[in-house]
């Protein structure tokens, strides 16, 4: 793409006589600072009025002071992980340098397809793990008694984390707790007087705003970039309004403080923005306020809770939201309401739009998630629903979210105990279906599909599909299922009764030859 060629300006013809003399007069301007240079300068233009305001830009900030307030605060982070004894030298186990595999790891880029290098037992013979290098990143002393805080995914699966100060000291840390879905950990380190940083009010923070981070870029400890805050409230997760920058980030600087120009801490920077895998000028920060009511959680309990009231919502879009009466587009639109859920026992109808919660406006969808996240689950609040053309105020009771490990644990228990081998063979993992998911179906049993592959597949079945029946028998569970496809022919194709949504219908699946 060709850059747009830049306009001319022609010049009065000046002697050169008269460019001596004018470089001699303006000499001095050199040594003003670059508001006074530029107020200096005569104009270019003769007819041109005198400006009659001061510029709204006087200069550029000088961030030394900064660097020696808040540099000792800011701490380097590694991370070691047991892997397999190698014999075949240095190198990780995907034969490429590990600064380059961090690049990878932390950014979620896809790794090249390297072969792994030959893994042979260490010196003992019997093949035990090793510690080897797995990260790097950056933190800060949240708390003068040792409490440090970074990113979760700089500390993920880690059997060793060192934290080194400014001053060379080395800490084994312990990790105190980390929440993959803010991204957020606090580690501890056995230290006492410990510079702390100072935390800064996001709400303060303005879009054009100079900010600054220090950190470790690939390794590079205290490095210093500046930019300056391009946006805020910048969705790209359930639990969290980003501060986007371009401040320049890159893979080791994740965890390091993000700093306005009184020495306060705004963010965490957590992410970069890249179709190259390098920094293209856009980088994402954790709120601070979001992050200190985490790492609160983790200080004191180790985990986080997060409210939950049991709806599927989506955006409003323009058109809908004139055709309801709402006027604007903003709230959240309820698509599906979970059976015995809080929202449910509340009167929450499928079809409302959610427009406030505890009496605060919900103008995008994002924003019901983290408000009622944010609530201690077995509080009472109030959703403002606009149903049929009028808004109702419904009181409503937070429950609990599920953590992440048992919600994985249970699925994969779901999957190991259902997938017989008659199943199998056409592609299905099914599971029972529970007294709520009963209820909400109206029907007296059946078995929900797990997963899908192979000929079920190819048949139009999906995940989350209910089958009433196979080869004309009503299976009541998983065992029923197994039962009816074990004596099907295996010759022909089974017809089963598939129940989607509000709508039921019979679907052929044709085994492999």
């Amino acid at each position: 793409m060709k850059m747009p060629a830049m306009q001319r300006k022609t010049l009065p013809a000046l002697s050169v006589a008269a460019l001596i003399a004018a470089a001699v007069a303006g000499g001095a301007a050199w040594n003003l600072p670059l508001a006074q240079a530029q107020a200096a300068a005569p104009s270019p233009v003769a007819s041109a009025p005198a400006a009659s305001a001061a510029p709204v830009v006087s200069g550029l900030p000088d961030f030394t002071a900064l660097v020696d307030l808040v540099g000792p605060s800011v701490v380097n982070i590694r991370t070691t992980e047991k892997v397999a004894a190698r014999g075949n030298g240095g190198g990780s186990a995907l034969g490429m340098d590990e600064d380059m595999l961090e690049f990878f790891r932390r950014f979620g880029l896809p790794v090249p397809n390297i072969p792994k290098q030959p893994q042979r037992p260490g010196p003992g013979g019997d093949g035990d793990g090793e510690s080897q290098p797995s990260g790097v990143g950056s933190g800060f002393i949240l708390t003068g008694d040792g409490y440090v805080m970074t990113n979760a995914h700089v500390v993920e699966d880690a059997d060793e984390v060192i934290v080194t100060l400014t001053d060379k000291r080395e800490f084994k840390a312990k990790i105190v707790g980390s929440d993959k879905r803010t991204d957020v950990a606090v580690v501890k380190i056995d230290a006492k007087g410990l510079p702390a940083v100072k935390i800064g009010d996001v709400s303060r923070l303005k879009v054009g705003e100079w900010v600054m981070a220090i950190g470790s870029p690939f390794g590079l400890e205290n490095s210093v970039t500046a930019g300056i805050v391009s946006a805020k409230q910048r969705d790209t997760g359930d639990y969290l309004p980003f501060i986007q920058t371009d401040v320049a980030i890159n893979p080791g600087n994740s965890g390091g403080p993000l700093l306005n120009l009184r020495g306060e801490v705004v963010g965490i920077n957590s992410q970069i923005y890249s179709r190259s895998g390098g920094f293209m000028g856009i980088s994402f920060a954790i709120p601070i306020d979001e992050a200190v009511r985490v790492s609160d959680q983790l200080r004191s309990t180790g985990k986080v809770t997060r409210g939950r009231i049991g709806v599927q919502i989506g955006s409003v879009t323009k058109e809908v939201a004139e055709s309801i009466g709402l006027g604007k587009p903003r709230g959240a639109l309820v698509s599906a309401v979970e059976a015995g859920s809080p929202a449910a026992k509340a009167g929450v109808e499928a079809g409302d739009v959610i427009i406030k919660y505890n009496g605060t406006d919900i103008d995008k969808v994002s924003d019901l998630p983290r408000l009622v996240g944010n609530t201690k689950p077995g509080v009472k609040g109030t959703v403002t629903v606009f149903r049929r053309g009028s808004s109702k105020d419904l009181s409503i009771t937070i429950a609990e979210v599920e953590p992440d490990e048992a919600v994985a644990a249970r699925k994969k228990a779901e999957s190991s105990s259902a997938a017989t081998a008659s199943a199998k063979s056409l592609g299905l993992v099914v599971a029972d279906l529970t007294a709520a998911q009963k209820k909400e179906l109206n029907v007296k049993g059946g078995v929900r599909i797990v997963s899908v592959a192979d000929a079920a597949a190819r048949a139009g079945l999906r995940e989350g599909d209910v089958v009433l029946s196979v080869a004309n028998t009503e299976v009541a569970d998983a065992k029923g299922f197994e039962a009816a496809l074990s004596k099907a022919d295996k010759n022909k194709p089974v017809n089963m009764l598939v129940r989607r949504g509000e709508w039921a219908q019979y679907v052929l699946v044709r085994p492999a030859r």
